[in-house]
């Protein structure tokens, strides 16, 4: 292992970025922005916390064999200091009460970018802080904590950035570009957000409820079928008719490129951690409830997980 305290390549101008979720997504775009030479400074739940990391020294990024110590500055939730960049990204659960906690330090032009799983939770930030400019991401990188303050870069992917309210991108995408961080501003996020949470509701609940990996949905294929036509529907009553099309060949297409792999929610509930289930299909079953939408095989697949995780001893909600 190598610490890195000065990369060589200081951006003085750069508005700090204001990390809020130290976990594998927040760990991975914070040591990837601070070894670009951007200022970085992590936002941590209590003094616990920030003790445990300034005895770690830093956050370590493993990529392949190598793994590197960056030094990062970290404060807690109630340091005094303004935020005009935040990136929140804690889980979708945590996210509305996390950002409650440091509204008041928001700058009157802060940027808020929400890297959440599923739908619902971004909307809940953006009625919280209406000052406040909400962009909306989506990402397929892959990341996981190998242990505390240690983050493995598990598969390079993409992220797309978006304002919900169609304004321009922002200037400081330029700094993603130097960081190495892949990217794209998406001028319609929500369509891509929508069109990840139906993928995700076609795949994760069924790999939890058959204790399979991805590919053993092979075997489940009409309920794949049937939970994609509903999704559709869903997505077509919705206004989103570009996240509707071929939805059933993405998802089987999904299933075959990852046949190998755990879906998220299998991994959580295997580590007996929270699932994000009312994000996913929570979120989907409210708004076909909304839409007076008919989603018979949908709704009792989200009954079965909600039973599943009340059996287990877990949040069902």
């Amino acid at each position: 292992m190598s610490a890195q305290t000065d990369s060589g390549t200081s951006r003085l101008a750069s508005t700090p970025w204001h990390i809020l979720g130290a976990g594998s997504m927040g760990s991975l775009w914070a040591t990837r922005l601070a070894r670009a030479g951007y200022d970085v400074r992590l936002i941590l739940r209590d003094e616990a916390r920030l003790h445990a990391y300034k005895t770690a020294q830093g956050l370590t990024l493993v990529e392949g064999n190598k793994a590197t110590l960056w030094p990062i500055a970290a404060q807690t939730l109630d340091t005094a200091e303004p935020i005009i960049r935040l990136l929140v990204a804690c889980k979708a659960y945590d996210a509305e009460h996390a950002v409650a906690r440091i509204a008041h330090r928001l700058s009157p032009d802060a940027q808020l970018i929400l890297l959440q799983n599923g739908l619902g939770s971004q909307q809940a930030v953006a009625a919280l802080v209406p000052q406040a400019r909400c962009l909306f991401a989506s990402s397929t990188e892959g990341a996981f904590r190998e242990g505390d303050w240690r983050v493995v870069f598990a598969g390079q992917g993409h992220n797309w950035l978006g304002d919900p309210q169609q304004g321009a991108a922002p200037s400081w995408l330029d700094e993603l570009q130097h960081s190495g961080i892949s990217h794209e501003w998406s001028p319609n996020i929500l369509s891509r957000l929508w069109r990840k949470l139906a993928l995700n509701c076609a795949i994760n609940p069924l790999t939890v409820l058959h204790q399979c990996r991805n590919g053993g949905l092979k075997a489940h294929a009409h309920t794949v079928d049937a939970l994609c036509s509903e999704l559709g529907a869903l997505l077509e009553i919705c206004a989103q008719p570009e996240a509707a099309a071929n939805l059933s060949t993405e998802v089987h297409r999904v299933i075959d490129a990852t046949a190998n792999n755990y879906a998220s929610m299998y991994q959580d509930v295997a580590q007996r951690r929270r699932t994000e289930i009312s994000y996913l299909t929570g979120y989907a079953c409210q708004a076909a409830q909304r839409s007076g939408l008919d989603t018979p095989h949908l709704h009792a697949i989200h009954q079965q997980l909600t039973a599943h995780l009340k059996h287990l001893g877990l949040p069902s909600h």
